[in-house]
């Protein structure tokens, strides 16, 4: 038991006032201890200790007020409004220490649970910074929090750009790399493989900091960490030397076009994104997003029978596409052409769900003609589906893990439970391909079959037993997907 010096008990009293007339402490700890006059407090202080008393004040205790918070699509409440804003990697470990259950909370993007708690959650959107830019290894360390459409600006003043981007910019860094967010390219990795190091603060609330370069193995299974391990405080991205981009949109490619040339359609530029409604076996626009070599800019008019688009368009058509990056051809930076939408507007529909499949990308056309078996059911229900393709990787939670994809996206009205109908008939129909599912969007997929997809899950619940051997991030989705059978 920590003592507190008599001299001190005076300055201890008024931080406690102070912080009582803010509003921070909660209800029980208002009844029993701050309405003590400062007399008795004086009188009974040698039987506190520092560390028990300080604790209950510490300035990123949540406001146990607060309304919960929603996702950012608005289908989802969060089932707790216990939520710790950190202002520094000290403050996150001291909340890690003083909860018993904890989940790591991003940029809301997330259609499921994967971030969800009956308990605790910490968000780091106080941690929001570039740490360092270090010119020796063309690498960029920021804090957690930060999101790419607030990162790429400043890469890019300074000779920089990353790999890929997602088709949203308003995404948390260290949030689309726990769940192998991904971005578009058939050579291009997911966001999640530009990471050359990380940092994050394990169940005893340690610091522990692991390197592509240095842990090998442990690090491919703890970059992809679905928030099991703990909550990542920096990250290191490697970079490339910033470019231009442009992007051009053509309109109506018939999927027939595609049984033959699905590859080489879907490698025709730097990032290939396919849009359908599934109507007439039809591809409504086909987006193609390449480095603008030298200024020449200048594309085909036709695609395998696609129209070169004559204004710019929405991936939804009868979306206005002001709120999308700029197209027909017009050269600019890397990070305002390849997001679909731009960082100061409404990302997609906005009031929305989405589901997302990953299969092997040699069979990413009878994947989609599975999908299409379906289009009579789906089609009423959804915005718009997307087709783009992935690199292989080598981390273990990765849905890309060892396999370039092709992946399957689709952004549906917000009609909840005819949409969660739908999925396990989509999911039926891509079994033969071994469809894996985006960690932080709907899948109804039953965990046995889950789990069977993931190779190194054995090794990854092991990294989680080092680092987390009581379970204090572990929430209903990954009790669920990881470990019930």
């Amino acid at each position: 038991m920590i003592k507190i010096a008599a001299d001190k008990v005076p300055v201890i009293y008024s931080i406690i006032e102070e912080s009582y007339h803010n509003g921070i402490f909660n209800k029980h700890f208002q009844t029993n201890i701050i309405k003590m006059n400062k007399r008795t407090f004086l009188k009974t202080s040698s039987a506190l200790t520092g560390a028990a008393l300080l604790s209950r004040f510490a300035g990123c205790a949540p406001e146990e007020s607060k309304a919960h918070l929603n996702n950012w699509a608005g289908n989802l409440e969060y089932s707790t409004g216990n939520v710790y804003y950190p202002k520094t990697v000290e403050e996150v470990q001291e909340v890690v220490k003083k909860c018993k259950q904890l989940t790591a909370l991003g940029s809301r993007h997330s259609f499921n649970k994967i971030a969800d708690s009956t308990e605790n959650q910490v968000s780091l959107q106080d941690l929001n910074k570039a740490v360092s830019l270090d010119t020796a290894s063309n690498t960029v360390t920021v804090e957690a929090g930060m999101k790419y459409g607030e990162l790429a600006p400043y890469l890019h003043e300074n000779g920089y750009a990353l790999h890929n981007l997602a088709s949203l910019p308003h995404i948390s860094i260290a949030g689309a790399i726990a769940t192998a967010t991904h971005g578009s390219g058939i050579k291009n990795g997911n966001m999640s493989t530009g990471v050359s190091a990380i940092e994050f603060v394990n169940a005893a609330g340690d610091l522990v900091t692991l390197s592509k370069k240095k842990d090998g193995e442990q690090f491919n299974g703890a970059v992809v960490a679905l928030g099991a391990l703990g909550v990542v405080t920096k990250v290191t991205l490697d970079l490339q030397p910033t470019f231009n981009m442009a992007q051009v949109v053509y309109r109506n490619l018939p999927m027939s076009e595609l049984e033959k040339n699905f590859e080489t359609i879907m490698s025709g530029g730097y990032s290939i994104s396919l849009f359908t409604d599934w109507k007439n076996k039809n591809i409504n626009e086909v987006w193609v997003k390449s480095r603008a070599v030298d200024g020449d800019t200048e594309a085909a008019t036709e695609l395998f029978g696609a129209k070169l688009a004559t204004q710019n368009l929405h991936p939804i058509e009868i979306e206005s596409a002001e709120n999308c990056t700029d197209q027909m051809g017009v050269p600019g930076p890397w990070y305002e052409r390849m997001p679909h939408f731009k960082m100061g507007f409404k990302p997609s529909a906005g009031k929305e769900l989405q589901s997302e499949y990953f299969v092997p990308v040699e069979h990413g056309y009878d994947a989609m003609m599975a999908m299409e078996k379906l289009h009579e059911k789906i089609t009423p229900h959804l915005f718009i589906s997307e087709i783009r393709t992935v690199n292989a990787d080598d981390l273990w939670m990765s849905p890309c893990y060892q396999q370039t994809c092709a992946v399957l996206h689709t952004t549906w009205k917000q009609e909840v439970d005819t949409v969660m109908n739908l999925l396990p008939l989509i999911e039926e129909q891509l079994a033969p391909f071994n469809a894996r599912p985006h960690w932080a969007k709907l899948f109804t997929m039953p965990p046995p079959v889950l789990q069977s997809r993931y190779e190194k899950l054995d090794d990854f619940k092991q990294l989680i037993s080092q680092y987390d051997p009581n379970g204090k991030f572990r929430n209903d989705f990954l009790n669920r997907n990881l470990y019930s059978s």
